[in-house]
């Protein structure tokens, strides 16, 4: 599987920005996908996971209520629709894809995208 995530970008404090990560290959549908960010000098962090199907999310204490992942297997697409956003949102977002359901550790997943950036600023 090749991830290409998109939609990153510089916003203010308050405004939304929503991410994609498009997929490549037949298979997505049979993929858990992940969100991960990671600041500079920081590790990879866990945002959010959407299983197979789309039915269940896990989402990071901080951005729970503000964050919202989706997938279309159609498209072959997961999305993270990001609204409140704080300064301490920026970072890299990586978009990843896992055959195991609803992992949040970075070591779990098979596939990464190349990483899209997102500044707030204040």
């Amino acid at each position: 599987v090749q991830l290409q995530a998109s939609g990153g970008g510089l916003v203010q404090a308050g405004a939304s920005l929503r991410l994609s990560c498009a997929a490549s290959g037949r298979s997505f549908s049979t993929y858990a996908m992940g969100w991960f960010r990671q600041a500079p000098g920081k590790e990879r962090d866990f945002v959010a996971v959407i299983d197979r199907s789309g039915g269940n999310t896990l989402y990071a204490d901080s951005v729970k209520g503000r964050f919202t992942i989706s997938r279309d297997n159609v498209k072959n697409t997961v999305y993270l629709e990001m609204n409140s956003l704080k300064p301490e949102d920026t970072a890299v977002y990586y978009c990843a894809a896992d055959r195991s359901p609803l992992a949040t550790v970075p070591a779990e997943y098979d596939y990464w995208g190349q990483g899209t950036l997102v500044t707030v600023s204040s």
